[in-house]
């Protein structure tokens, strides 16, 4: 309705309040100290704003470049907005950012299916759908069937090509930056890992949410932050 959207907009004039130095509420009164130290642009942080308004607005995606629209603004905005604070020196970076952030939302769409389908909500495409033979219809009564394995199983293929794009860009990365890159290449891991669980129960997705066990989650973290400490990258060959 009209309230969340007028939020939105409040939180909008907030921001631009927080670059022009009067900012009022807590949170971008502590967010302003930051953004010139780490020379986050106005336009990362109303973009990721304009993804919130999406989610309020959009429940179905038409096509691909639609839903990648909305990945972006909710996702890889994030990244470029993580790569500012970690402070990356390639412009290459960017790019694994923008690869990275659509693998991990494409990992969350594939596990919230069924939470989102209970909302009238459907993030994958439409087209995709349609290409598959699964309707809307189906997926909202969470209807099991092989065109909705197929289904999964080609989103899980197009998630895994954006992490391994992301991968291939990080290889080509100066040692350094690969190093402040080390929390986003665990996080890497711990969504690889769930759409791995994905496709271990054979597409299977409204059935429990797919959780990582804090102790895969703790593995998974030490292999990576100990391969950054004892070589000069991190990235695993590919």
């Amino acid at each position: 309705g009209s309230l969340p959207m007028e939020e939105v907009r409040k939180w909008r004039q907030e921001v631009t309040a927080a670059y022009q130095g009067h900012p009022s509420q807590p949170v971008t009164i502590s967010l302003a100290a930051h953004l010139q130290t780490f020379d986050i642009p106005e336009s990362l942080l109303q973009e990721l704003i304009t993804g919130v308004e999406m989610d309020l607005t959009i429940n179905r995606f038409a096509t691909f470049a639609d839903l990648n629209q909305y990945c972006y603004r909710v996702a890889s905005v994030v990244g470029l907005i993580c790569l500012k604070i970690f402070q990356t020196q390639s412009p290459a970076a960017e790019d694994y950012a923008v690869k990275l952030g659509l693998a991990f939302q494409l990992t969350n769409i594939l596990r919230d299916l069924k939470g989102d389908a209970e909302q009238n909500r459907i993030y994958l495409p439409l087209d995709d759908l349609q290409r598959f033979g699964y309707s809307e219809e189906a997926l909202l009564h969470q209807q099991d069937s092989p065109a909705l394995v197929e289904l999964v199983k080609f989103e899980c293929e197009r998630a895994h090509t954006y992490y391994q794009q992301a991968q291939e860009i990080l290889q080509t990365l100066p040692p350094s930056d690969q190093k402040s890159l080390v929390v986003a290449e665990i996080m890497r891991g711990i969504y690889s890992r769930i759409l791995k669980q994905i496709e271990d129960q054979h597409y299977q997705v409204f059935g429990p949410r797919i959780r990582v066990a804090p102790i895969q989650r703790l593995k998974i973290a030490a292999n990576i932050w100990m391969r950054s400490l004892f070589s000069h990258r991190i990235a695993p060959s590919v």
